[in-house]
């Protein structure tokens, strides 16, 4: 599995894999995406983490509202591992609070 963290508001998009954009023909299904019970707290924000299946190369991302932030979409690259989510957590708890 991979993982990325992602602030409340924000919601994802199209998919990728290795072969481009998600094919749900062709995988016969949508990618195995959710939203985990996990979240830290950075520069005031909820960063909510999110479980995605292995084969996922891509997640983009977009505000609920487009209204609220200018900002149209962004792209996550670099999903990480779960080592890298029990780093991050263990830091957020070791951070003092603001």
């Amino acid at each position: 599995m991979k993982y990325f963290f992602l602030s409340d508001g924000w919601v994802t998009g199209r998919v990728w894999e290795f072969g481009g954009l998600w094919n749900e023909l062709g995988w016969q299904r949508k990618p195995h995406m959710r939203r985990l019970g996990l979240s830290i707290q950075e520069q005031g924000e909820t960063l909510w983490l999110y479980q995605v299946e292995e084969t996922v190369l891509m997640v983009e991302v977009k505000p609920e509202s487009a209204t609220s932030i200018p900002i149209g979409q962004v792209v996550l690259k670099r999903l990480i591992t779960a080592e890298q989510v029990i780093e991050r957590l263990c830091a957020a708890d070791e951070a003092p609070p603001q």
